[in-house]
């Protein structure tokens, strides 16, 4: 069993306003019933219920924990709930699968403490026959918790399904893209804590400095190995909570979304054209490595993320950066052709790459939306592309593991238009390889 430690706390503790469990429960129920984002649903619930910190990580674990391992605790439970899962109104369906990977997947919570809170959890939102049922399955899963294993002749599509718990078409469409042994990898890695990463905003300060505030601060922090101008921060907790956060000293970013200004490589006194920029991570990062000399046209479809975008730069202090709404496919109609030094596409994807980040996508993506994806990218290259100046830099990324979305879409550009060139190799970065999202990045010139 590949089991985690959960964060200390005293087991079964209860805040006033309800416990890490029942926060969980409720994220879990809504989830399924919504389609709610986990990140933002987690965030509301946990300021909802007021839970100290302890049992705020507790649910924060229970909750990833229970959505990254889904399918494999349903092929577990499925065993001992006679009238099966998919019958079980949600929330007691819910119910059994938190408890059921706290009891399988986590140590150091005593397994009747799991039983116990489960069962009080069923009385408060049902009926006797209900907590009946749950503490009579969890009951018997404990019974049975040592035999509990996947058996060794499975298929290598099943086993690494129910292994890493991933859905079938996917790891099958890896499978055939990207061979077995690095599709296991990925899944396995899919199931790991992501890094806490932050990027220094060196219109402020160097990394070093920063580096030495946090050490001076008893924070366990490194430089980035990826990024230049990243740090890695272990133990820190929430680092947008911090006073140097407010300060403007760094942004909070994934160490390979950091490779994509680097690429860009935009120089002081440009003119940077961001088609789909909310929230305007790389936006910024692109302004700071201008010194916030130039121009920077950050574009986006969504009316409500021009204010995202827009307290990014006034947090960080940057006053290169002009906002505008629209479709990107839009923008020919906007700006005259060869506007722009530098143009960054960080595409609509499927977003495979960050699963680690966010488990419930890999559950709520259909095969069919990969398909659908590419017709945008096809369309937002095709009118974006002529606002380079030629002998301008185009960068298209995305944060996808995708074949048809990355390196097959960029081959077909080029195909289509003999007047880029690959100025260097693509990069495609795994989750597994430095422990960050997975990314793709390409760089085009224009002949001139």
């Amino acid at each position: 069993m590949n089991r985690r430690e959960p964060h200390n706390r005293p087991a079964g503790s209860q805040n006033r306003k309800g416990g890490a469990r029942e926060a969980a429960l409720d994220v879990l129920v809504r989830i399924e019933q919504d389609r709610s984002y986990s990140n933002l649903l987690l965030h509301q619930t946990l300021q909802r219920y007021n839970l100290d910190k302890p049992d705020a990580g507790l649910a924060t674990e229970i909750v990833y924990g229970t959505i990254q391992r889904l399918n494999t605790i349903d092929y577990f439970l499925a065993r001992f709930v006679a009238k099966g899962l998919a019958k079980l109104e949600p929330w007691v369906r819910s119910l059994l699968r938190l408890s059921f990977y706290q009891i399988y997947y986590l140590d150091r919570i005593p397994d009747h403490a799991v039983v116990n809170e489960a069962v009080n959890l069923a009385k408060r939102r049902g009926h006797q026959g209900i907590s009946g049922m749950v503490n009579g399955v969890l009951r018997s899963v404990l019974r049975q918790k040592d035999s509990l294993q996947l058996p060794a002749d499975l298929p290598p599509a099943e086993r690494i399904v129910l292994a890493h718990s991933h859905p079938e078409w996917l790891v099958n469409r890896w499978i055939r893209q990207l061979g077995e042994e690095r599709t296991e990898r990925i899944c396995a890695a899919n199931n790991e804590p992501p890094h806490v990463s932050i990027r220094v905003n060196t219109v402020k300060l160097s990394r070093s400095e920063l580096l030495a505030k946090l050490g001076e601060a008893g924070l366990e922090a490194e430089p980035s190995a990826l990024a230049s101008d990243g740090i890695v921060v272990k133990g820190g907790g929430n680092m947008a909570l911090t006073p140097w956060y407010a300060e403007g000293l760094f942004s909070i970013q994934d160490e390979s979304s950091m490779l994509v200004a680097d690429t860009v490589d935009p120089q002081p006194g440009d003119k940077v054209l961001d088609c789909c920029a909310a929230p305007g991570g790389k936006t910024a990062h692109m302004a700071e490595k201008m010194n916030d000399r130039g121009e920077i046209w950050a574009c986006d479809i969504h009316e409500h993320k021009e204010k995202l975008i827009q307290e990014q730069a006034d947090r960080l202090g940057l006053g290169s950066i002009r906002t505008i709404v629209a479709d990107a496919r839009e923008l020919p109609e906007r700006f005259a052709p060869g506007s722009f030094d530098r143009i960054l596409l960080d595409a609509p994807c499927s977003g495979l790459g960050v699963i680690r980040r966010k488990p419930d996508m890999k559950w709520a993506k259909s095969e069919r939306e990969l398909d659908e994806i590419c017709v945008i990218q096809h369309e937002l290259l095709e009118r974006v592309h002529s606002l380079l100046r030629p002998g301008g830099v185009l960068v298209y990324s995305t944060c996808t593991l995708e074949y048809n979305e990355n390196e097959g879409r960029v081959r077909l550009f080029l195909e289509a238009h003999p007047e880029y060139d690959l100025d260097c190799e693509p990069v495609q970065i795994y989750p597994y390889e430095h422990h960050s999202d997975g990314f793709f990045i390409a760089r085009l010139r224009k002949r001139a």
